[in-house]
């Protein structure tokens, strides 16, 4: 049978791609395999792989479902097995990698390029003088992934032979086939996948062509990254059978893996065209459209990471509402991750009726004066609220919403919950977090529990336990204390100064501290149970870079230019300063090995924004800070494509580590670049 024909080119998102390989990456498996791509549903769900194809996670998937939106995210189609009859000649066009280190087929030989049209993926195929594209998004809001086949020109019609190959498991998790046999029935369009009795059925479905029942395991396929981080790295996956159709030249034919009801668009090409429109909407609501490639990109990536959360049966403590995901592949949504990032993901992107939901809704669940730390990955669990600085990054968050809006109904509704909170913290809360009535500072910590955002633990290892009175955690307090004040001006002056008197208070006590004699740098911790910490880390940088900084002049130049000569890297900041005897400059091997290394001298890319801040609050020149963050323009075509990684590795080259898409990384680095090029209503970079 043929596929639907339709000669018109897909419309582009962006003038000219930002992403674009030739043959030197796509013909070039290592290339090919250190490149991801990513879209995503808006709920938590996604698609993603390689551009060489292999998959190389546990992670990867073609239709990566989150059932409770944004959580109980599971792996359905992995992925699928395509050849292509060409004049008689056979040609693969996806690649497999099995246990061993055997691949087959060999697909990305014959890929011509790659590219990313805004969000969505395209791989082009030279096949002889045939030149076949293949697309994969996934609709907004549902759990359904699209894979288009456009036989872009030919001389003659092209065969595609499809296998999808399909399973049920957490995305967490590998699994065997041995004991698992799929109930698959052939449904007008393809099969429906049952997995159990009680498991959620899927569809494999095609606009054209033709559907036939299989029933075949493949076994022992193998995922390098697993073994690279020390995990079980076997897993195996089944066929329920075979799409065979014939594309004319010119014609498509549309794939639909869906985990929702309902009659999908089958023919593919308004589901396309409704996506690239959706993206284009993202650019023109940031006011982008005439902005440098690398700002547009990042606009688009920032949709990738706020996304609804669908209130679960029963209850599990987390808000229903807007929601930010700290990370793709594995990490859910945290409160900490989402109060730094949401300035970045949503002002500066024209979004800020979400910044406002997310907002009200993490709100009503402060309890005893703390922000939840995060929504565990399963729902009907209780969030945990281990966080010292969590909750106040809220209060940075809520100030920099109103300084781009001016909503004072907003800020009237929640300062009753920002007093509460600083109550709770003059009188003390749990963990050990609460001002010490003798200097004003905050302190926090206790033994076994790791509370700020260098939160590394394995089993009963704090690995950077940080218990006392850490710099960040000061700058945190004192800004929360100024904004307070500021919110309370004109509503209730003499409330207003008792927090200004607080704050003076907390600033003397910062400076006489924290600022030691002869030593450019802060001190990192002080109080701690073995003293103080005068190890050389980025996180005194914040105590200039935030909207109300402790330090100024002389002594804000030093912490600046301390961190530059020690810490600052292409891609951020490290950890820790290279010549400390605990610095890690290598991060891989095991959870222990790379929770060991993850704060002890890795590069963290989320903290350029604040360098960059702080560099404009001491030399005054924007291009000097725009220069911190011009490097990432290049990164967007490695590791996470279009988007910016968790982590680089503290020795040169600095490799990208970690997830390959995190929401604080491109939110900073989008808030910043934006505020430095005028980009941004409101208060500008550095408050």
């Amino acid at each position: 049978m043929s596929a639907a024909s339709g000669r018109a080119a897909p419309a582009t998102v962006l003038d000219s791609p930002l992403v674009r390989f030739g043959r030197a990456v796509c013909g070039d498996l290592a290339a090919g395999l250190r490149r991801e791509w990513l879209v995503t549903n808006a709920l938590g769900g996604y698609a993603s792989g390689t551009v060489a194809g292999p998959r190389t996670r546990r992670y990867h998937g073609l239709l990566v479902a989150a059932l409770a939106p944004p959580v109980e995210r599971t792996v359905l189609v992995a992925d699928a097995i395509e050849w292509a009859t060409y004049d008689r000649w056979r040609y693969p066009l996806s690649a497999q990698e099995y246990g061993g280190g055997w691949i087959d087929p060999h697909g990305y030989l014959y890929l011509q390029s790659f590219a990313l049209e805004g969000l969505v993926p395209v791989w082009t195929f030279a096949l002889a003088d045939a030149l076949l594209e293949r697309r994969v998004w996934m609709a907004h809001g549902a759990n359904t992934t699209y894979v288009t086949y456009r036989l872009a020109r030919a001389s003659g019609p092209v065969e595609l032979a499809l296998t999808p190959l399909v399973t049920y498991r957490d995305f967490h998790t590998l699994s065997s086939g041995k004991s698992w046999n799929p109930d698959c029935r052939a449904v007008a369009g393809g099969v429906e996948v049952r997995a159990s009795a009680g498991a959620r059925p899927y569809r494999l479905l095609a606009g054209d062509g033709q559907f036939t029942l299989g029933g075949d395991w493949y076994w022992n396929f193998y995922y390098r990254e697993e073994t690279a981080r020390g995990l079980d790295d076997r897993g195996d996956l089944y066929s329920p059978g075979a799409f065979a159709a014939t594309l004319a030249p010119g014609a498509t034919l549309t794939l639909v893996y869906t985990a929702e009801d309902g009659d999908p668009d089958l023919g593919g090409e308004a589901a396309l065209a409704a996506e690239h429109e959706r993206e284009r909407a993202l650019l023109r609501r940031a006011g982008v459209e005439r902005a440098e490639p690398a700002v547009q990109q990042l606009v688009l990536a920032a949709d990738q990471f706020v996304v609804a959360r669908q209130p679960a049966p029963g209850g599990d403590g987390a808000p229903a509402g807007r929601t930010v995901i700290a990370g793709y592949h594995w990490f859910n949504d945290w409160g900490r991750d989402t109060m730094i990032a949401l300035p970045g993901l949503t002002l500066p992107t024209g979004r800020a009726e979400d910044a406002a939901d997310i907002l009200r809704t993490y709100a009503r669940y402060v309890l005893d004066g703390l922000l939840p730390n995060n929504f565990p990955d399963a729902a009907g669990v209780i969030p945990g609220y281990n966080t010292a600085d969590a909750t106040l990054w809220y209060f940075v968050a809520l100030h920099h919403y109103h300084a781009a809006t001016g909503d004072d109904a907003l800020v009237a509704d929640l300062l009753p919950v920002l007093r509460d909170i600083v109550a709770w913290h003059v009188r003390g809360t749990r963990y050990g977090i609460g001002v010490d009535p003798a200097d004003g500072l905050l302190r926090a910590g206790e033994p076994g529990v790791q509370l700020t955002w260098m939160d590394a633990k394995v089993g009963d290892w704090v690995v950077t336990p940080r218990t006392g009175k850490p710099v960040e955690i000061e700058a945190l307090w004192y800004n929360a204390l100024r904004i307070v004040a500021r919110f309370l001006a004109g509503r209730d002056d003499a409330a207003a100064a008792g927090y200004d008197a607080q704050a003076d208070r907390a600033r003397a006590s910062f400076r006489a501290r924290f600022v030691r004699p002869g030593q450019a740098h802060l001190a990192d911790v002080v109080d701690g149970p073995n003293g103080d910490d005068n190890a050389l880390r980025p996180n005194q940088v914040f105590a200039v870079s935030l909207p109300f900084p402790l330090l100024e002049g002389s002594e804000a130049a030093a912490v600046v230019e301390s961190s530059g000569r020690a810490l600052l890297t292409s891609y951020g900041l490290h950890s820790l300063g290279p010549d400390d005897p605990a610095y890690q400059g290598r991060y891989g091997g095991d959870q222990r090995q790379r929770d060991g290394a993850y704060h002890q001298g890795a590069v963290w890319s989320w903290l350029s924004g604040a360098y960059a801040e702080a560099v404009l609050r001491v030399s005054g020149d924007p291009a000097a800070a725009l220069a911190v963050l011009r490097p990432f323009a290049d990164h967007l075509g490695d590791a996470g494509l279009g988007s910016i990684s968790e982590i680089f590795a503290g020795d040169p080259p600095h490799l990208p580590c970690g997830c390959i898409a995190q929401a604080w990384s491109v939110a900073e680095v989008l808030r910043v670049w934006r505020a430095l090029a005028g980009g941004e209503s409101g208060e500008g970079a550095g408050g």
